[in-house]
C-alpha cells in the first residue's frame, strides 16, 4: 500500500493554507515544513504532502490522478467536502453513495486550488 501521496503546487502559501484546514479535520498535523515541501500525517495511517516540483518546472495536474482522504464516517466526508469547497475547491461530485443501491462506498469529489482531484470517502454502514 501507499505510504503517502504528494501533489504539486505553484503557490505553496495558498496550498498549505488550504490543506492545513483539510488535514485538521482528519487529525493530521504538519510533520515536514520547508519552502518547497510540506507534509501532514496522522500516522500510522499515512501521509500527504504538497510540493513545488523538484525539476523547477510548473506543477501540472495529472489526468486520471486522484488522491483519496479516508474518513471515519459519512459525516466527516460531508465536512471535508464542505470545508474544501468553502476554501475555494471546485465540486467534482457532491457527497453520496457510489456504486449502486447496496453500496457501502460513500464519497465526495473536489479539485484543490491547483486543480488536483481529491475525494473524501468512507466505506461501511451508515
Amino acid at each position: 500500500m501507499l505510504g503517502y501521496i504528494s501533489l504539486g503546487t505553484n503557490d505553496m502559501a495558498k496550498a498549505t493554507a488550504f490543506y492545513d484546514q483539510i488535514a485538521a479535520l482528519v487529525g493530521a498535523k504538519r510533520v515536514w515544513d520547508d519552502e518547497n515541501f510540506v507534509a501532514w500525517s496522522n500516522a500510522p495511517t499515512g501521509g500527504f504532502s504538497v510540493a513545488k516540483p523538484f525539476d523547477g518546472k510548473p506543477a501540472t495536474v495529472g489526468n486520471g490522478v486522484m488522491a483519496a482522504i479516508a474518513a471515519p464516517d459519512r459525516a466527516m466526508v460531508d465536512k471535508i467536502y464542505e470545508k474544501a469547497v468553502s476554501l475555494g475547491a471546485t465540486d467534482e461530485g457532491a457527497p453520496g453513495l457510489r456504486g449502486g443501491d447496496d453500496s457501502t462506498f460513500y464519497a465526495a469529489y473536489f479539485r484543490d486550488l491547483d486543480g488536483n482531484k481529491l475525494n473524501a470517502f468512507y466505506m461501511g454502514p451508515a
